[in-house]
């Protein structure tokens, strides 16, 4: 068994750790990228004879000429998100199979947005600004608690269900709308199916989990703000592109919404003159929602899961195939 790491030396270095390497070296012969150079030449050359392939962020993607490099490639993990960039049509023709590493990173995401949750619920931001001018308790009157309240989340692949289950340690009702995912599998998860406009009415709390796709482009617009909750609380770590952004400038401005918790900007970042870092409810983070620092080794272990799960024939966690890259990120 030959495994080629082809993601670069500075990525390897920071998603496997030593425990994971050494974990991928029992499983076979483990040949890495010693470079940071992924382009083509350099690719052929780690991957020749290989039996599975290991890429990640700035990989390119895996094409007949790369694939001629190694004609007993039975499997490609990416040690990152969303495998479009990775994939090609002769690694479909070939019957080779792909996974990814959206259960970590799902896991990430869920958690910062169960963190951005407590945060506004308590109000802990305006609180804060409140004590670092002066000021003590004023505000503390305006603190719910994740208890008695409906959360709502759209989008229930693996970030939208982790966030589902932390929620469900919580004396909350969840909704979940996910036109892909059936009513049963919302039920089994803990949470109601419903549809889009229910959910808006509903939740005294909103967390998107969709994936950026042609049908999820402003999917939260001027008309859809409108049917929300006047203190509700709106938080995004999946993709900007989901939500308008004047739109929701336009219905805070008009004293709506308690806060918006945005981890993700269409484009990043926003301009500094961007109009939404004017309001003091708008909560930005840098993108950190993911796997960031150490978190990121999560990808490393996950990896290793994935590979012990194709060599003993068990049902891989994370399997992509061509007919799913319709409805993903």
């Amino acid at each position: 068994m030959k495994i080629a790491m082809i993601l670069s030396q500075a990525m390897r270095e920071r998603l496997f750790s030593e425990k994971a390497m050494e974990r991928l070296r029992n499983f076979g012969e483990v040949i890495v990228n010693e470079t940071d150079d992924t382009g083509p030449e350099q690719v052929k050359k780690v991957i020749a004879g290989a039996d599975i392939a290991i890429t990640s962020w700035g990989s390119q993607p895996i094409d007949e000429e790369i694939l001629a490099a190694a004609p007993e490639l039975k499997l490609v993990v990416h040690a990152a998100g969303s495998v479009k960039p990775i994939v090609s049509d002769a690694l479909w023709e070939k019957g080779i199979r792909v996974t990814g590493s959206p259960k970590p990173l799902g896991e990430g995401v869920a958690e910062t947005a169960l963190g951005l949750s407590i945060a506004a619920s308590k109000n802990v931001f305006a609180l804060s600004k409140n004590i670092a001018a002066g000021g003590w308790a004023e505000g503390k009157d305006d603190i719910k608690e994740l208890f008695d309240i409906t959360v709502g989340v759209v989008g229930a692949g693996w970030a939208g269900k982790h966030y589902i289950r932390l929620m469900k340690n919580f004396g909350v009702e969840i909704l979940m709308y996910d036109p892909f995912i059936p009513a049963e599998t919302a039920h089994a998860l803990g949470a109601e199916k419903v549809e889009f406009e229910d959910l808006l009415r509903r939740s005294d709390i909103v967390s998107i989990h969709a994936p950026s796709i042609p049908e999820t482009y402003h999917m939260f617009n001027a008309e859809t703000l409108a049917l929300m909750k006047k203190d509700a609380i709106l938080i995004n770590t999946a993709r900007g592109s989901i939500l308008d952004e004047k739109a929701l400038y336009a219905h805070m401005t008009a004293g709506n919404l308690k806060y918006a918790c945005l981890d993700v900007t269409d484009p990043e970042p926003p301009a500094k003159d961007h109009p939404l870092r004017t309001l003091p409810n708008v909560i930005f983070t840098p993108h950190l929602a993911g796997l960031v620092n150490n978190g990121q080794r999560r990808i490393g272990i996950h990896t290793g899961n994935e590979i012990a799960k194709f060599l003993e024939g068990s049902r891989m966690d994370c399997e992509v195939t061509k007919e799913m890259l319709k409805t993903m990120a």
